[in-house]
């Protein structure tokens, strides 16, 4: 990977989407003045904004327009934005640090901050809904995608299994099938929504593209696991070993830190060959495969 382009990219898609985002959301001093500060407060000015790097990625494959790609890319950082909010409330995990500064509802309050993760998850379907981004019925694929990836055969769902896993013994399988839902149903379908902002793939290569999209997103959960294990709050700018500490499962729990960097490995190289036919435009999609497996926050 040739890092320092790598770099100089995903500087410029992180400072286009908070361009972005910053025009998107509503305004602080437009009423209710509390609840858009909140929204603003966990979306803007963090974050790594991977998501919203898959979304470019995959639209250079398929020679989407930058211009188009930057309204799935906010809608995707939104609902991103509003999981983290939910998922750090006091009901959920019960977390008072988010990418290095106090959680939402701590920083306001809990009603808030529930409200602001609602209003961003509509506000999201809103814009898919008001730009016309992809061709013919892929529009609506790609809005229908979308609602499955958040929903309860998605983010939501997976979730809910996280909840319930609380001081249970999950197989492997089990652990993997919770978190293609948590993790890699967003992350998949920042991939494709992507791609559907551009020229259409034939079948063969759709379903490569989504063999790749599905390994990334559970590595990026594998990784996220070792992370947790190894590294600090200053560090990722979150709680580090709370899921340890609460007595959840997670990759390091249950396979040992060793085997959990190998099979993130493992699944590097198999999105990798997912991809190895589409030549110099899934140049992106491969730098941002080994920056996934390979980040060190």
């Amino acid at each position: 990977m040739n890092t320092h382009d790598f770099q100089a990219w995903s500087r410029g898609v992180a400072g286009d989407m908070e361009t972005a985002l910053a025009e998107l959301l509503p305004a602080q001093q437009v009423m209710p003045n509390r609840l858009h500060d909140a929204m603003r407060y966990s979306t803007l000015g963090g974050g790594k904004r991977v998501r919203a790097m898959l979304v470019f990625a995959a639209g250079a494959l398929t020679q989407a327009p930058a211009q188009k790609l930057r309204i799935p890319a906010a809608a995707v950082e939104m609902i991103h934005a509003y999981s983290l909010i939910h998922d750090d409330l006091p009901c959920m995990d019960d977390d008072v640090l988010r990418r290095g500064k106090p959680t939402c509802h701590v920083e306001f309050d809990e009603a808030t901050a529930l409200l602001a993760g609602d209003a961003l998850q509509s506000l999201a379907f809103q814009i898919l809904a008001e730009y016309a981004l992809a061709r013919g019925e892929n529009q609506l694929k790609l809005i229908q995608l979308f609602a499955v990836a958040c929903g309860s055969r998605g983010m939501a769902g997976g979730q809910a299994i996280d909840l319930d896993s609380v001081g249970k013994a999950l197989t492997l399988p089990e652990l993997e099938h919770m978190h293609i839902l948590k993790t890699g149903a967003l992350i998949r379908a920042s991939v494709l929504m992507g791609a559907y902002c551009g020229e259409e793939l034939s079948p063969q290569d759709f379903d490569h593209l989504d063999r790749y999209a599905k390994c990334i997103g559970l590595a990026f959960q594998v990784v996220d696991d070792i992370l947790d294990e190894e590294s600090d709050a200053l560090t990722l700018g979150k709680t580090v070993g709370k899921d340890k500490a609460a007595n959840k499962p997670t990759y390091t729990s249950i396979m040992g830190l060793s085997p959990a960097r190998r099979f993130a490995e493992e699944l590097l190289a198999d999105a990798l060959k997912a991809i190895e036919g589409f030549d110099v435009p899934a140049d992106r999609l491969r730098q941002l495969a080994e920056f996934i497996v390979r980040r060190e926050r």
